[in-house]
């Protein structure tokens, strides 16, 4: 059972981490047509090419089969614990994913490499009106940030870099603007913090509470 500590200090985590959501994906807004020409400018065919490859490796399927892997040694090792986080890095995966396709749909904003006007256009189900928010940055984001909940810092540190290139493929593929792959981020780290609270890997050493000091 939480403390009343524990509750404030999960509070204030929850507070904090909606304001900041909301500042960034404003002022990205700002930038997503300075970054859009940057990229288009600066990467070449090569790049280009790489990254089309790590945005299909890093969808959905990708991140399940990681994840029935490791639910499937933390069984065979007979570890509770692993188990447990394993299979709450697979719900919250699912569950940004499922947020971020409810938002690309009710929201219909164009990728950029429409040639429409570049409006949020309301409801639409044509993938071409489906950029915000990012799903492969959502549900990616939401994988890795379970694990650092439950791991740590320095388990799970290294594990953000899978998630900051799959945004940063999604961008110079010109599937996303800034502002869509941020708010990626918010879903799948909100995503994260939810499933982990639920499923109680929520742990004393976790990262997010070693920062409350």
């Amino acid at each position: 059972m939480k403390t009343e500590t524990e509750n404030a200090h999960r509070g204030r985590l929850w507070f904090l981490v909606i304001t900041l959501s909301v500042a960034a994906i404003g002022l990205a807004l700002f930038a997503d047509a300075s970054v859009a020409s940057w990229i288009n400018a600066n990467t070449s065919d090569g790049l280009r090419r790489f990254m089309r490859l790590v945005s299909r490796m890093g969808d959905w399927e990708g991140h399940f089969a990681a994840g029935l892997i490791l639910v499937a040694i933390a069984w065979l090792r007979r570890s509770k614990r692993w188990l447990r986080v394993f299979l709450a890095m697979l719900i919250a995966c699912a569950l940004a994913g499922i947020v971020a396709r409810v938002g690309k749909i009710a929201i219909g904003r164009p990728r950029p490499s429409t040639t429409s006007e570049q409006t949020w256009s309301g409801p639409s189900l044509h993938s071409k009106f489906n950029a915000f928010p990012s799903g492969h940055t959502a549900l990616s984001s939401a994988f890795f940030v379970t694990l650092l909940i439950a791991a740590g810092w320095r388990v799970g540190t290294p594990f953000l870099f899978i998630p900051l290139l799959i945004a940063s493929s999604r961008m110079i593929v010109a599937a996303h603007y800034l502002s869509d792959v941020i708010g990626g981020f918010a879903v799948g780290i909100i995503a994260a913090l939810f499933v982990a609270e639920r499923v109680q890997i929520w742990t004393s050493h976790s990262a997010f509470d070693s920062a409350k000091a």
